[in-house]
């Protein structure tokens, strides 16, 4: 669908109501600038030739899509992935942050700064910033930098700045209000590589468009394997840059059904979730419209996932968008079923998923269960080590709870 990526969003970086650039008008300045240059560079020939052989011989793309026999075997229906747990670093972020990196590179600027949760997005930027002889400052809350310990020591490793997030609830959201403040104090050699499809305009675009390969590889893959397409494609949801990197590939193929799964937490009231589309409403949240989880305030709600990757009171623009025009459905899976897929498929397949990913696995049986003679690809967007500790600690094994 050509005419869609050009409709979307528009020039103020609208996603019909979504979207926009709510900040103030110095930084407005800078975000018109990296508008203009994603323009111009991000079209030349020479960054695309660039882009693409990083792809290929750094990030090792394109990544496989796997059948997996033996987890079809149990639920019935037939069960694919698409690997993005091998791309190098073991997640979808490096495709948009080699591509940000570049990006600045080609900007003159010296230093990238980032958020991260779970830490992937974190890894992948000071990845990114070692191959290109950048500084990196990545935000995180002290309490994801707790729960996922292993990823701090790889972005040290790296040779990134880890700043720890003392206030609020310590978590994602908090590591977006921390980084951007940073970013504020010398936005002309800094560049703010936001780890999603969220912020101000031209973020998500900028995001997505990075993050497209995904859902371009997947489709023809998955025709090639099996001469049609898919009925399912299935991703979790948090800001949502995997899932909208996904369902690029398949939005103009009306017999594939699209579903982002948001993270279901512990329960339905406000705080034991972190299901932004489907218990929120449209609002404002850093710089941006979108659907948000808000308080009796009307201020960003606390919120929680299992997965430190998805807790966020907001969500993507196009996302919004998406769910209003009846594009993608929404649903949930919760913590139990997260780590129950989580064990099933390192079990069954031999695969240890992310948490956030996981999400998308228990969704993705749940399908199977209800639809035994169809198809379902599920975006793997990351592979488990981060979470191993944390979940055999918090959870236990099977056969210790059996």
């Amino acid at each position: 669908m050509t005419d869609y990526f050009k409709q979307y969003p528009n020039k103020e970086g609208f996603y019909k109501e979504y979207g926009g650039s709510f900040i103030p008008p110095d930084l407005q300045k800078e975000m018109d600038n990296i508008t203009n240059a994603y323009h111009s560079i991000s079209k030349s020939h020479n960054f695309i030739s660039e882009l693409r052989s990083i792809r290929k011989h750094f990030q090792g793309r394109p990544t496989p899509v796997y059948y997996c026999q033996n987890l079809s075997t149990k639920y019935g229906g037939r069960i694919y992935l698409k690997r993005e747990d091998l791309n190098h670093s073991g997640a979808h972020k490096l495709n948009h942050c080699m591509g940000e990196a570049l990006l600045a590179k080609h900007l003159g600027k010296k230093k990238l700064i980032a958020e991260t949760g779970a830490g992937q997005h974190g890894v992948a930027l000071a990845t990114a910033a070692a191959y290109f002889g950048l500084e990196c400052e990545i935000h995180m809350g002290e309490v994801d930098m707790a729960k996922e310990h292993p990823n701090v020591v790889r972005m040290k490793i790296l040779g990134a700045e880890v700043v720890p997030v003392s206030h609020g609830l310590k978590t994602l959201k908090e590591a977006v209000d921390s980084a951007f403040e940073s970013y504020l104090k010398d936005p002309i050699n800094t560049i703010y590589c936001i780890g999603s499809v969220v912020g101000p305009h031209p973020f998500p675009m900028m995001v997505r468009d990075f993050q497209r390969v995904v859902g371009i590889e997947a489709q023809e893959q998955f025709y090639e394997m099996t001469g049609e397409n898919p009925d399912h494609v299935v991703a979790c949801v948090g800001g949502g840059s995997n899932a909208m990197g996904m369902f690029s590939g398949f939005l103009d193929i009306e017999d594939t059904l699209l579903h982002g799964v948001e993270p279901g937490g512990i329960g339905t009231k406000l705080g034991d979730h972190a299901s932004t589309i489907t218990f929120g409403k449209p609002g404002i949240i850093h710089g941006f419209k979108c659907y948000t989880l808000q308080d009796e305030k009307g201020e960003p709600a606390p919120v929680y996932s299992v997965a430190s990757g998805l807790d966020y009171p907001g969500v993507g623009p196009e996302h919004s968008m998406l769910k209003d025009m009846g594009k993608v459905n929404y649903g949930v899976a919760d913590d139990a079923e997260t780590i129950d897929a989580f064990y099933e498929l390192s079990r069954l397949e031999g695969i240890i998923p992310a948490l956030e990913s996981a999400h998308a696995v228990a969704y993705g049986l749940k399908l199977a269960k209800e639809n035994q003679q169809q198809s379902i690809l599920i975006n793997l967007s990351g592979r488990g080590d981060k979470d191993i500790d944390f979940v055999v600690e918090k959870y236990g094994l099977p056969e210790d709870n059996a």
